[in-house]
């Protein structure tokens, strides 16, 4: 594989995965966290108007509901953590990538025979330490529900 096809075929397309993962986990914990945000501050406001609003004491108790629903998923699903992961690895892969195409080091004049060769290993090592990561992660999860 030459170095074109390496950059666009493998490291583009692992940088795009990456970051559509990273963006993709962001949004759902954003979006539960703000779930939780919102639904906790109503909490306080509803049980000051207990005799005011009617079912008051079960649209509180369907708000918990929703915030231990909310908290539940994102600690099983791990968004917070995803994303953040996701977002290293692709901001690291373009990091490399952008090392090797000015030609800075380590990919400078003095190695420049070798450039190509160490830059694939350079990447291919960060893209398996991700899925390393990963595998053992998915490991825990099954372990922890045994």
């Amino acid at each position: 594989m030459n170095e074109e096809k390496y950059i666009n075929e493998r490291l583009e397309k692992q940088i795009l995965w990456y970051s559509k993962e990273s963006r993709f986990n962001q949004k759902f914990h954003k979006l539960l966290r703000l779930t939780e945000i919102i639904f906790a501050a109503l909490i306080p406001f509803l049980a000051g108007m207990v005799g005011k609003i009617p079912y008051s004491t079960w649209i509180i108790g369907g708000l918990g509901v929703v915030i231990a629903v909310c908290a539940g998923a994102s600690s099983v699903w791990k968004f917070h953590e995803n994303w953040i992961q996701y977002r290293t690895s692709a901001e690291t892969l373009k990091h490399e990538k952008y090392l090797y195409l000015t030609k800075s080091y380590p990919y400078n004049e003095e190695n420049q025979e070798n450039a190509f060769n160490y830059f694939v290993k350079r990447v291919e090592n960060l893209i398996s330490k991700e899925n390393t990561q990963w595998a053992g992660h998915t490991e825990k999860k099954n372990e922890s529900k045994i």
